[in-house]
């Protein structure tokens, strides 16, 4: 089943992207290697790497660029960890994908950010048989409170940034 989003599925961007592959936002040289098993989650076109990919695992302050493009001050939020990304431009995501990472049985994080950068709350998923629609649900729940700027998906076992979801 294919789910169709009502929200704004944000990747890494691409200006993003071309300074973490040279030096990550904890300043340390981008170290690009193959990956041998494949399977890591790629933050550049939001799905799973493949056997034999070039990429790399940089640090990344999500809230930081969008704070720096909005005025927003986020202040001790303002947190950086790692993600996957091609050691190279991959062209970004495929379109009309759903909600990327969703299967059934992994939780999410859906961590609700305010217009200042500051965090609103959360809420922490099991997705279940239909992964898309409960995420669609999580999110609309959200949004729904005026004071949500922004949403960021998480890896709940981690913490790991996964994307960022504006409103639709």
């Amino acid at each position: 089943m294919t789910t169709v989003t009502r929200h704004t599925v944000l990747p890494i961007a691409p200006d993003a992207l071309a300074g973490l592959r040279a030096r990550d936002d904890a300043g340390r040289e981008c170290v690009p290697y193959e990956d041998a098993e494949g399977g890591a989650p790629l933050r550049c076109c939001l799905r799973h790497s493949r056997p034999g990919e070039r990429i790399a695992l940089v640090s990344y302050a999500p809230l930081r660029r969008w704070a720096a493009a909005t005025g927003a001050r986020p202040g001790a939020y303002d947190e950086q960890g790692p993600v996957f990304v091609h050691a190279e431009d991959c062209g970004g995501p495929a379109r009309g994908r759903g909600y990327p990472f969703a299967r059934p049985g992994v939780q999410r994080t859906a961590r609700r950010y305010s217009a200042r950068g500051h965090i609103l709350g959360g809420r922490v998923l099991t997705l279940g048989e239909d992964p898309g629609t409960e995420l669609g649900q999580a999110l609309d729940e959200a949004f729904a409170d005026p004071e949500v700027a922004l949403v960021h998906l998480r890896a709940a076992e981690f913490g790991c940034f996964l994307y960022e979801v504006r409103r639709p």
